[in-house]
């Protein structure tokens, strides 16, 4: 049996054991640092975000709180059968598949537009800005005046039929007002990290300024598409707040959404009914954006790196 040779003078330590040690005392602290202070968002997550969701689930399958007997699917089948589950989801799905789109593509042009020479360009941008600085409220005051049962603008609206037929192309316009700014400003900043010297070169072999666009631009737009369109698609989805202010808890029936349902359903404390509709808005919402981001990666692979 061979023994270790010993190297060095008494006393002295091994300069590699030195080493070590000098690596780790300066990477633990770090290290636990670093987890000290992601504690604190980890625990807000996981009290405020997962609990809440695995209780949502658990409310989902039983028949009430009490009894807590497990029921499986009932309950969304309930939910799915409810009348006013259904015109709620209609509405909200038709609202967000207007709204979105018009969302995205009038900010992308307005953006476009900002990069041209047009007078009075901040002032332009200033005014499309502006609704991110006034309270919804006070804005919803003003249209309640103009959209009140005897307001100008709902006068005008009677002309072509039922004020209830429009009653959601005024939700819209308030969608558009109020979102329009804060997209824009996303696609101007965009627009201006597209490489110049790619442009130049697109100039130089004769490219017209569409195929600029839709070969060039648009590829390098992606991902802030795929960003804006999440975003307007998430404050489609909460525009329960104008309607609340305008109309109350049960609006005319085109203008009733999924948010109206859940909350007229928490107010009954009818939690299995409610935790079933949020899990199959969720599922929803899941795809949707699943969706999305297949699309990004397939068309902005390309100028990713």
């Amino acid at each position: 049996m061979k023994i270790a040779k010993h190297t060095g003078k008494r006393g002295e330590k091994n300069p590699s054991a030195i080493r070590a040690g000098k690596t780790g005392s300066h990477k633990n602290p770090g290290k636990w640092m670093a987890n000290g202070f992601l504690l604190p968002s980890i625990l807000g997550v996981l009290l405020f975000f997962v609990l809440p969701f695995f209780i949502v689930i658990y409310y989902s399958v039983i028949d009430n709180p009490i009894n807590a007997e497990f029921v499986g699917f009932d309950n969304f089948k309930m939910v799915f059968e409810n009348a006013a589950f259904r015109q709620a989801a209609f509405n909200t799905m038709t609202f967000s598949a207007i709204a979105m789109p018009l969302a995205v593509v009038l900010s992308l042009l307005l953006a476009i537009l900002m990069e041209s020479k047009i007078p009075f360009k901040s002032q332009f941008r200033t005014f499309f800005l502006s609704p991110m600085m006034v309270p919804i409220a006070s804005v919803v005051l003003i249209w309640q005046v103009l959209f009140h049962y005897n307001g100008m603008m709902n006068e005008v609206i009677g002309w072509f039929g039922k004020n209830s037929d429009y009653a959601q192309v005024v939700i819209i316009v308030l969608f558009l007002w109020k979102n329009l700014g804060y997209n824009m400003i996303l696609f101007m900043s965009a627009l201006s990290s597209i490489p110049k010297d790619i442009l130049e070169v697109a100039v130089l072999e004769s490219a017209t300024p569409m195929q600029i666009f839709w070969h060039i631009k648009l590829r390098y737009l992606s991902s802030t598409i795929l960003f804006v369109t999440i975003m307007s698609l998430i404050n489609s989805f909460k525009v329960f707040r104008e309607i609340y202010l305008l109309k109350g808890d049960y609006p005319y029936p085109t203008m009733y959404m999924l948010q109206h349902f859940m909350n007229n359903t928490f107010s009954k404390l009818d939690y299995q009914k409610m935790s079933a509709a949020a899990i199959m808005m969720a599922v929803v919402m899941v795809i949707i954006i699943g969706i999305l981001f297949l699309t990004e990666n397939y068309f902005g692979k390309d100028v990713e790196g």
